[in-house]
Protein backbone atom coordinates (compact mmCIF):
# COMPACT_ATOMS: atom_id res chain seq x y z
CA UNK A 1 0.00 0.00 0.00
CA UNK A 2 2.90 2.36 0.76
CA UNK A 3 4.29 1.92 -2.77
CA UNK A 4 0.81 2.46 -4.21
CA UNK A 5 0.44 5.77 -2.36
CA UNK A 6 3.91 6.85 -3.44
CA UNK A 7 3.13 6.10 -7.08
CA UNK A 8 -0.27 7.80 -6.84
CA UNK A 9 1.15 11.19 -5.84
CA UNK A 10 3.85 12.69 -8.05
CA UNK A 11 5.09 15.85 -9.71
CA UNK A 12 1.99 16.20 -11.87
CA UNK A 13 -0.19 16.27 -8.76
CA UNK A 14 1.86 19.14 -7.36
CA UNK A 15 1.28 21.07 -10.59
CA UNK A 16 -2.48 20.65 -10.19
CA UNK A 17 -2.35 21.65 -6.53
CA UNK A 18 -0.30 24.74 -7.40
CA UNK A 19 -3.01 25.71 -9.90
CA UNK A 20 -5.66 25.46 -7.16
CA UNK A 21 -3.62 27.62 -4.78
CA UNK A 22 -3.02 30.21 -7.50
CA UNK A 23 -6.74 30.27 -8.38
CA UNK A 24 -7.92 31.02 -4.85
CA UNK A 25 -4.97 33.24 -3.97
CA UNK A 26 -5.41 35.25 -7.17
CA UNK A 27 -9.17 35.55 -6.67
CA UNK A 28 -8.76 36.83 -3.09
CA UNK A 29 -6.10 39.36 -4.14
CA UNK A 30 -8.17 40.70 -7.05
CA UNK A 31 -11.43 40.90 -5.10
CA UNK A 32 -10.09 42.06 -1.72
CA UNK A 33 -10.76 38.78 0.08
CA UNK A 34 -8.86 37.22 2.96
CA UNK A 35 -5.83 35.74 1.23
CA UNK A 36 -4.59 33.71 4.18
CA UNK A 37 -7.94 32.04 4.78
CA UNK A 38 -8.42 31.59 1.02
CA UNK A 39 -5.19 29.56 0.97
CA UNK A 40 -6.45 27.53 3.94
CA UNK A 41 -9.66 26.79 2.04
CA UNK A 42 -7.68 25.89 -1.08
CA UNK A 43 -5.52 23.50 0.94
CA UNK A 44 -8.69 21.92 2.35
CA UNK A 45 -10.09 21.37 -1.15
CA UNK A 46 -6.78 19.81 -2.25
CA UNK A 47 -6.82 17.39 0.70
CA UNK A 48 -10.51 16.54 0.10
CA UNK A 49 -10.05 15.84 -3.59
CA UNK A 50 -6.79 13.95 -3.02
CA UNK A 51 -8.58 11.59 -0.62
CA UNK A 52 -11.50 11.16 -3.04
CA UNK A 53 -9.09 10.52 -5.92
CA UNK A 54 -7.07 7.95 -3.93
CA UNK A 55 -10.26 6.14 -2.94
CA UNK A 56 -11.29 5.92 -6.60
CA UNK A 57 -7.81 4.67 -7.58
CA UNK A 58 -8.08 1.85 -5.02
CA UNK A 59 -11.38 0.79 -6.57
CA UNK A 60 -9.84 0.92 -10.06
CA UNK A 61 -6.90 -1.17 -8.83
CA UNK A 62 -9.37 -3.84 -7.78
CA UNK A 63 -10.74 -4.04 -11.32
CA UNK A 64 -7.72 -3.41 -13.54
CA UNK A 65 -7.66 -6.95 -14.97
CA UNK A 66 -11.37 -6.87 -15.78
CA UNK A 67 -12.63 -7.25 -19.35
CA UNK A 68 -13.64 -3.88 -20.85
CA UNK A 69 -11.45 -1.88 -18.48
CA UNK A 70 -11.69 1.29 -20.61
CA UNK A 71 -15.46 1.49 -20.23
CA UNK A 72 -15.30 0.52 -16.55
CA UNK A 73 -12.72 3.17 -15.71
CA UNK A 74 -14.83 5.67 -17.62
CA UNK A 75 -17.63 4.99 -15.13
CA UNK A 76 -15.56 4.59 -11.97
CA UNK A 77 -13.37 7.66 -12.43
CA UNK A 78 -16.57 9.72 -12.39
CA UNK A 79 -16.89 8.93 -8.68
CA UNK A 80 -15.53 12.36 -7.65
CA UNK A 81 -17.93 14.14 -10.02
CA UNK A 82 -20.80 12.10 -8.56
CA UNK A 83 -19.77 13.13 -5.04
CA UNK A 84 -19.66 16.82 -6.03
CA UNK A 85 -23.05 16.51 -7.76
CA UNK A 86 -24.63 14.91 -4.69
CA UNK A 87 -23.17 17.54 -2.39
CA UNK A 88 -24.54 20.33 -4.59
CA UNK A 89 -28.00 18.75 -4.66
CA UNK A 90 -28.06 18.30 -0.89
CA UNK A 91 -27.40 22.01 -0.36
CA UNK A 92 -29.90 22.98 -3.07
CA UNK A 93 -27.41 24.59 -5.46
CA UNK A 94 -28.08 23.16 -8.95
CA UNK A 95 -25.45 25.30 -10.69
CA UNK A 96 -22.75 24.12 -8.27
CA UNK A 97 -24.06 20.54 -8.53
CA UNK A 98 -23.96 20.47 -12.34
CA UNK A 99 -20.85 22.62 -12.84
CA UNK A 100 -18.32 19.97 -11.79
CA UNK A 101 -19.39 17.08 -14.07
CA UNK A 102 -20.05 19.49 -16.95
CA UNK A 103 -16.74 21.28 -16.46
CA UNK A 104 -14.98 17.91 -16.49
CA UNK A 105 -16.16 17.41 -20.08
CA UNK A 106 -13.77 20.16 -21.11
CA UNK A 107 -10.91 19.03 -18.87
CA UNK A 108 -11.03 15.33 -19.82
CA UNK A 109 -10.02 15.76 -23.49
CA UNK A 110 -7.25 18.21 -22.54
CA UNK A 111 -5.87 15.75 -20.01
CA UNK A 112 -6.06 12.90 -22.55
CA UNK A 113 -3.93 14.99 -24.92
CA UNK A 114 -1.52 15.77 -22.08
CA UNK A 115 -1.27 12.07 -21.16
CA UNK A 116 -0.64 11.08 -24.79
CA UNK A 117 2.11 13.71 -25.08
CA UNK A 118 3.75 12.61 -21.82
CA UNK A 119 3.65 8.96 -22.95
CA UNK A 120 4.85 9.94 -26.46
CA UNK A 121 1.86 8.22 -28.00
CA UNK A 122 -0.09 11.21 -29.32
CA UNK A 123 -0.27 10.12 -32.99
CA UNK A 124 -1.07 6.49 -32.16
CA UNK A 125 -3.74 7.41 -29.61
CA UNK A 126 -5.66 9.73 -31.90
CA UNK A 127 -5.48 7.37 -34.86
CA UNK A 128 -7.81 4.98 -33.00
CA UNK A 129 -11.48 5.40 -34.01
CA UNK A 130 -10.92 9.06 -34.88
CA UNK A 131 -14.47 9.82 -36.03
CA UNK A 132 -16.14 8.35 -32.94
CA UNK A 133 -13.68 10.04 -30.58
CA UNK A 134 -14.04 13.45 -32.21
CA UNK A 135 -17.84 13.32 -32.47
CA UNK A 136 -18.30 12.09 -28.89
CA UNK A 137 -15.88 14.55 -27.31
CA UNK A 138 -17.22 17.51 -29.33
CA UNK A 139 -20.87 16.58 -28.64
CA UNK A 140 -20.47 16.03 -24.89
CA UNK A 141 -18.35 19.17 -24.44
CA UNK A 142 -20.83 21.19 -26.49
CA UNK A 143 -23.77 19.86 -24.48
CA UNK A 144 -21.96 20.78 -21.25
CA UNK A 145 -21.33 24.34 -22.40
CA UNK A 146 -24.83 24.89 -23.80
CA UNK A 147 -26.44 23.98 -20.46
CA UNK A 148 -25.33 27.28 -18.92
CA UNK A 149 -27.17 29.22 -21.66
CA UNK A 150 -30.52 27.66 -20.68
CA UNK A 151 -33.01 29.24 -18.32
CA UNK A 152 -34.26 26.93 -15.52
CA UNK A 153 -37.65 26.61 -17.19
CA UNK A 154 -35.94 25.07 -20.23
CA UNK A 155 -33.75 22.59 -18.33
CA UNK A 156 -36.10 19.74 -19.29
CA UNK A 157 -35.36 20.34 -23.00
CA UNK A 158 -31.62 20.08 -22.39
CA UNK A 159 -32.12 16.99 -20.23
CA UNK A 160 -34.22 15.11 -22.81
CA UNK A 161 -32.06 15.97 -25.83
CA UNK A 162 -28.73 15.24 -24.16
CA UNK A 163 -29.91 11.98 -22.65
CA UNK A 164 -31.06 10.63 -26.03
CA UNK A 165 -27.90 11.72 -27.87
CA UNK A 166 -25.50 10.35 -25.24
CA UNK A 167 -27.34 7.03 -25.05
CA UNK A 168 -26.83 6.64 -28.81
CA UNK A 169 -23.13 7.55 -28.47
CA UNK A 170 -22.69 5.08 -25.63
CA UNK A 171 -24.18 2.12 -27.51
CA UNK A 172 -22.18 3.00 -30.64
CA UNK A 173 -18.86 2.97 -28.75
CA UNK A 174 -16.11 0.68 -30.14
CA UNK A 175 -15.82 -2.69 -28.42
CA UNK A 176 -12.68 -3.63 -26.53
CA UNK A 177 -10.97 -6.97 -27.05
CA UNK A 178 -9.63 -8.67 -23.96
CA UNK A 179 -5.99 -9.71 -24.46
CA UNK A 180 -6.15 -12.44 -21.83
CA UNK A 181 -3.11 -11.03 -20.06
CA UNK A 182 -3.17 -10.35 -16.36
CA UNK A 183 -1.02 -8.01 -14.33
CA UNK A 184 0.38 -8.18 -10.86
CA UNK A 185 -1.27 -5.99 -8.28
CA UNK A 186 0.96 -3.38 -6.65
CA UNK A 187 -0.77 -4.28 -3.35
CA UNK A 188 -3.70 -6.40 -2.19
CA UNK A 189 -6.60 -4.12 -3.07
CA UNK A 190 -9.42 -6.26 -1.69
CA UNK A 191 -8.70 -5.47 1.95
CA UNK A 192 -8.70 -1.74 1.21
CA UNK A 193 -11.96 -1.64 -0.77
CA UNK A 194 -14.32 -0.89 2.12
CA UNK A 195 -11.95 1.61 3.79
CA UNK A 196 -11.75 3.37 0.40
CA UNK A 197 -15.56 3.57 0.24
CA UNK A 198 -15.55 4.97 3.79
CA UNK A 199 -12.98 7.63 2.86
CA UNK A 200 -15.04 8.54 -0.21
CA UNK A 201 -18.18 8.96 1.91
CA UNK A 202 -16.57 11.06 4.67
CA UNK A 203 -14.69 13.25 2.17
CA UNK A 204 -17.89 13.89 0.25
CA UNK A 205 -19.70 14.85 3.47
CA UNK A 206 -17.20 17.62 4.23
CA UNK A 207 -16.71 18.83 0.65
CA UNK A 208 -19.41 21.53 0.59
CA UNK A 209 -18.32 23.19 3.88
CA UNK A 210 -14.73 23.31 2.64
CA UNK A 211 -15.73 24.73 -0.77
CA UNK A 212 -18.04 27.26 0.90
CA UNK A 213 -15.20 28.34 3.21
CA UNK A 214 -12.82 28.80 0.28
CA UNK A 215 -15.48 30.63 -1.76
CA UNK A 216 -16.33 33.00 1.10
CA UNK A 217 -12.74 34.09 1.73
CA UNK A 218 -11.61 34.22 -1.91
CA UNK A 219 -14.84 35.79 -3.21
CA UNK A 220 -14.93 33.24 -6.04
CA UNK A 221 -18.43 32.02 -7.06
CA UNK A 222 -19.10 28.38 -6.14
CA UNK A 223 -20.27 27.65 -9.69
CA UNK A 224 -16.94 28.88 -11.06
CA UNK A 225 -15.07 26.85 -8.44
CA UNK A 226 -16.99 23.74 -9.53
CA UNK A 227 -16.51 24.36 -13.26
CA UNK A 228 -12.78 25.12 -13.10
CA UNK A 229 -11.16 23.90 -9.87
CA UNK A 230 -13.24 20.86 -8.94
CA UNK A 231 -13.59 19.88 -12.60
CA UNK A 232 -9.81 19.80 -12.90
CA UNK A 233 -9.29 17.85 -9.68
CA UNK A 234 -12.12 15.39 -10.37
CA UNK A 235 -10.67 14.73 -13.84
CA UNK A 236 -7.34 13.76 -12.32
CA UNK A 237 -8.31 10.07 -11.91
CA UNK A 238 -9.11 9.98 -15.67
CA UNK A 239 -5.73 11.53 -16.39
CA UNK A 240 -3.87 8.98 -14.28
CA UNK A 241 -5.89 6.13 -15.77
CA UNK A 242 -4.99 7.35 -19.27
CA UNK A 243 -1.30 7.47 -18.34
CA UNK A 244 -1.49 3.89 -17.07
CA UNK A 245 -3.47 2.59 -20.06
CA UNK A 246 -1.31 4.33 -22.67
CA UNK A 247 1.89 3.05 -21.06
CA UNK A 248 0.42 -0.46 -21.36
CA UNK A 249 -0.41 0.11 -25.04
CA UNK A 250 -4.19 0.10 -24.45
CA UNK A 251 -5.03 2.99 -26.75
CA UNK A 252 -8.70 2.21 -27.26
CA UNK A 253 -9.18 1.75 -23.51
CA UNK A 254 -7.68 5.21 -22.92
CA UNK A 255 -10.01 6.74 -25.52
CA UNK A 256 -13.04 5.00 -24.00
CA UNK A 257 -11.96 6.08 -20.54
CA UNK A 258 -12.45 9.69 -21.66
CA UNK A 259 -15.44 9.32 -23.98
CA UNK A 260 -17.43 7.16 -21.54
CA UNK A 261 -16.46 9.53 -18.72
CA UNK A 262 -17.80 12.49 -20.72
CA UNK A 263 -21.02 10.63 -21.48
CA UNK A 264 -21.38 9.70 -17.81
CA UNK A 265 -20.85 13.32 -16.82
CA UNK A 266 -23.84 14.30 -18.96
CA UNK A 267 -25.89 11.56 -17.30
CA UNK A 268 -24.81 12.74 -13.84
CA UNK A 269 -25.83 16.30 -14.67
CA UNK A 270 -29.11 15.00 -16.12
CA UNK A 271 -29.84 13.10 -12.89
CA UNK A 272 -29.09 16.22 -10.88
CA UNK A 273 -31.25 18.43 -13.09
CA UNK A 274 -34.05 15.88 -13.06
CA UNK A 275 -33.95 15.79 -9.26
CA UNK A 276 -33.95 19.59 -9.16
CA UNK A 277 -37.01 19.79 -11.43
CA UNK A 278 -38.93 17.15 -9.50
CA UNK A 279 -38.12 18.40 -6.01
CA UNK A 280 -37.59 22.10 -6.69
Amino acid sequence: MKNFLTNSVGRLDFIAWSFVLCFFGGSSLLSGGNTHLAFVGAAGIIVEMMLIGLAIEVIIECLKNTRGIGTLTGFITNGPEAVCLLVGLLVGDIIFAASTPLGSNFMNPLLLIAAAIICRRLKKTFSIHKLYSLVTIATTAGAAGIFFLFQPRHYSVWLAACTVVTLVLFFLRPKEHHSGETEEFSFRPGRWLFPAIGVLTVSGYYLDPVVSFAAAHSNAPKGLIGFIVLATLTSWPEFKSCLSLLNRGKYLAAILNITVSNITNIWLAAVGIGSYLLLG
